[in-house]
């Protein structure tokens, strides 16, 4: 529930998943009104009903967080889709949490019924852009919008483990987002930052970066405040729009631009999809003591189906395990230091 477009695009987006995912063990439990769900269930499933009696169930929840109501006040709305669905994660009763509703809602409801994981001290919304090569790991885009230098290093440590294990890279570089290359150039934020990673051998550092570096694949994790961020974010979101609009503009001049554009169709096509947010599902909540996959609200079939394989693959690689040792490793070695 709470998504932009209804129900109809998460139910349909978690049929697509269970549908392209026949021989794994991958199961499904859709949070929200049962009324309003099951009508879609009914129209849309091309499964079999015993395939769907095995793998997918409904959970009611009485009530739905807006996108217009407050985080504070959306965490003591005990029956809303969010707090249920991960209180059945807490209970181990689901592993894993999809929603494309309300993110300060979700990020405030996950801290309060999952916890931290030991030694984090915010957690950080994670998201993926698209690169020269591969793709590139951002954090954070919105959870925190003021920082300290240890929230940026340990920003840098969770996002190394989700880039080595999810996306299967032995020491990934980093980047910490400054207005310079230069340690000394950026706050004092950044530059105290920047002494703590340069110092720490689990992070592969490369340090300071600009914003230019960021999708030239020339580091695979970038490190910033979530103010920061969730700008980044939203501009990446507006370039697809503007680049569409001008090239149908230029199509539509006259009929060899027309012609060129359909024997480019193909090319075109991979492009677009390479910058479609919706390829890369949702955006990992890094540093709460579960897996919590924040997608956009106006995620269609696409995006859902994609969110839901992230969070299957976080649950698989034990990413919060990896966390957890690294951090374990951090703190003995701060220890070991001071003595």
């Amino acid at each position: 529930m709470g998504g932009d477009h209804g129900v109809t695009p998460i139910v349909e987006g978690a049929l697509a998943a269970l549908h392209e995912s026949l021989n794994s063990p991958l199961q499904v439990v859709l949070v929200g009104d049962r009324a309003q769900i099951q009508p879609v269930l009914d129209h849309q499933s091309a499964l079999s009903a015993d395939v769907l009696k095995k793998r997918l169930r409904v959970e009611h929840a009485d009530d739905e967080v807006t996108m217009d109501d407050k985080a504070a006040d959306a965490v003591r709305r005990t029956n809303s889709s969010i707090v249920v669905g991960l209180k059945l994660h807490h209970s181990g009763k689901v592993d894993a949490f999809v929603s494309p509703g309300n993110t300060g809602a979700v990020m405030a409801s996950s801290l309060r019924h999952l916890g931290r994981l030991p030694g984090v001290i915010r957690p950080a919304i994670t998201s993926l852009f698209p690169n020269q090569k591969t793709v590139t790991v951002v954090l954070d885009v919105g959870a925190n919008a003021e920082c300290k230098p240890q929230n940026l290093h340990q920003f840098a440590v969770m996002g190394s483990m989700f880039y080595q294990y999810v996306l299967k890279k032995e020491r990934p570089r980093v980047g910490l987002l400054s207005i310079g290359e230069e340690p000394t150039k950026g706050t004092e934020t950044v530059q105290a930052a920047n002494k703590l990673l340069a110092a720490d051998p689990s992070v592969n550092f490369v340090g300071n970066i600009e914003g230019r570096d960021i999708l030239s694949s020339s580091v695979d994790v970038v490190v910033m405040d979530g103010y920061v961020g969730n700008i980044i974010l939203k501009f990446a979101e507006s370039v697809m729009p503007l680049l569409e609009a001008k090239l149908r503009h230029q199509i539509n001049t006259n009929i060899f631009s027309k012609i060129g554009v359909f024997m480019l169709r193909p090319f075109l096509r991979r492009t677009r999809n390479s910058l479609d947010y919706a390829e890369y599902g949702g955006a990992p909540l890094l540093g709460v003591d579960g897996v919590v996959v924040i997608c956009h609200g106006k995620s269609g079939v696409k995006a859902i189906k994609n969110a839901i394989f992230e969070a299957e693959r976080c649950v698989r690689q034990n990413v919060n395990g990896h966390i957890k040792e690294q951090f374990e490793k951090v703190q003995a070695a701060e220890t070991a230091n001071a003595v």
